[in-house]
């Protein structure tokens, strides 16, 4: 076998293949005689098939079908052989076919880049920490009291706090514009979600009403299309609902697990659920932070493949909090909005995976462990959850992955400069920028 590579531009890669006529002849002559062992044919025995015949009757789709598995195999036996390591699924395509001579075909794909570690120790980063006050556990409660709520749809028109089921779509000079387009999004009046007057548009308005709000984008937004321009949005009201919040009492309290004790041993449950999160919410917070920083420090080619696939996976993620369900389709939303945070992404994994690879690091089982004892501490039956993490391998892998990225977070941490730095809770619990397209940039989730 015979192979030339080619660098077409930046990681992309064009790579032509040529098996030997005879191999081809040889397989293809193989594949008949097999399928005349078995073959069935009017006027013949089972099995008793002349080659000839079935040469004449199936030899064309019988070589159409060698040729498609040689020219696999030779693909991947080039990889190899050239110790290239492909980033994206191949283009192929067969530029010699002729019966009795070789085979010819080129491939063209990216490959992954070659990537040089940064100096670590010049990444500096602050540390958040928190006291949890008693203020902040009385608006935990306001919180978890919503998540409690039951919404009764009525006809009366929106106001602030109602929940409400809309269709809408964005015109900017009279023409639709990508991601300003969504059916049955569901919205909490007042809760900052959407651009300035979107919610504010709706209240006073009543189900079945098709109505247009004429509202600007903020300066800063995130889209360079959309920045502080005039758009249109026509909404249809589909249904409003109020919130009825539940009484704060001993019944409450049994909801969450608290039988006894009352207040203050539910408000000293909550507290406790709080410093966990805000834990989490802390690392989680200090680690984007250490990975920004890790992205500033290199200069990486990514492949467009890994881009593409990023970009994607947030679109999926942006569906979600938009509350799209199931029926919606990412692909509404552009590309654009996506493209930069999708590279960085991209950039981070080629060189938390060659940290993994220099360091040979590997998932630790006890710290595995320890994470899914954790997950599993939150439920009833904490065993069971375990045995079902430790019986599920996809769920188990997850964890794994997890567990080993955050192993290579404290790696990079451990040559790093941290500053601890004390904040308020709030402070640590705000949740970072969204991606969604009508968004706000500084809108909490719910």
């Amino acid at each position: 076998m015979q192979v030339s590579v080619e660098t077409i531009e930046g990681l992309k890669r064009k790579m032509t293949i040529a098996i030997p006529g005879d191999k081809v002849d040889t397989a293809v002559n193989d594949r008949l005689q097999n399928t005349a062992k078995t073959m069935q044919l009017k006027g013949f025995r089972k099995g008793k098939v002349p080659v000839k015949v079935v040469k004449s009757k199936f030899g064309e789709g019988v070589r159409q079908e060698v040729v498609g598995e040689l020219m696999n195999q030779g693909y991947y036996d080039a990889l190899n052989q050239e110790n290239l390591k492909p980033a994206s699924q191949p283009q192929i395509e067969a530029t010699k076919l002729q019966e009795g001579e070789d085979l010819e075909f080129i491939a063209i794909f990216e490959v992954y880049p070659e990537i040089e570690l940064p100096e670590f120790s010049k990444i500096t980063v602050d540390k958040l920490s928190a006291e949890i006050t008693n203020t902040d556990v009385d608006e935990m409660i306001e919180t978890l009291s919503k998540q409690r709520r039951t919404c009764e749809k009525n006809d009366r028109a929106a106001q602030e706090k109602d929940m409400v089921d809309i269709d809408y779509l964005g015109k900017k000079n009279g023409e639709e514009f990508e991601g300003g387009q969504m059916k049955g999004a569901n919205l909490e009046l007042g809760s900052g979600r959407m651009i300035a007057g979107f919610e504010k548009g709706i209240e006073g308005r009543k189900a079945g009403e098709v109505f247009i709000l004429n509202l600007e984008f903020p300066q800063q937004y995130h889209s360079e299309e959309l920045a502080g321009q005039a758009v249109q949005f026509e909404i249809t009201l589909n249904s409003v609902s109020e919130q009825i919040l539940p009484e704060i009492n001993g019944e409450f309290f049994l909801s969450f697990g608290i039988e006894e004790g009352g207040e203050e041993a539910f408000r000293k449950e909550v507290s406790n659920n709080m410093s966990r999160e805000m834990n989490t919410a802390s690392r989680s917070k200090f680690k984007n932070k250490i990975m920004d920083a890790v992205i500033d420090l290199v200069d990486i080619t990514v492949p467009e493949a890994l881009i593409t696939a990023e970009v994607q996976q947030m679109k999926n993620q942006a569906i979600q909090r938009m509350g799209g369900g199931n029926e919606a389709d990412p692909s509404m939303l552009p590309d654009e909005p996506f493209q930069e945070q999708a590279k960085r992404r991209a950039s981070l994994g080629l060189v938390l995976g060659e940290v993994i690879q220099e360091q040979n690091l590997r998932a630790d089982p006890g710290k595995v462990r320890e994470s899914v004892e954790e997950l599993a501490s939150t439920y009833e039956s904490p065993d069971d959850v375990i045995n079902w993490y430790y019986g599920n391998k996809e769920q188990l892998a997850s964890i794994e992955s997890t567990v080993l990225e955050d192993q290579v977070f404290d790696y990079i941490i451990e040559q790093a400069n941290v500053n601890d730095k004390q904040v308020s809770y709030q402070d640590i619990m705000e949740p970072e920028s969204k991606n969604c397209l009508l968004y706000t940039s500084d809108a909490a989730d719910e």
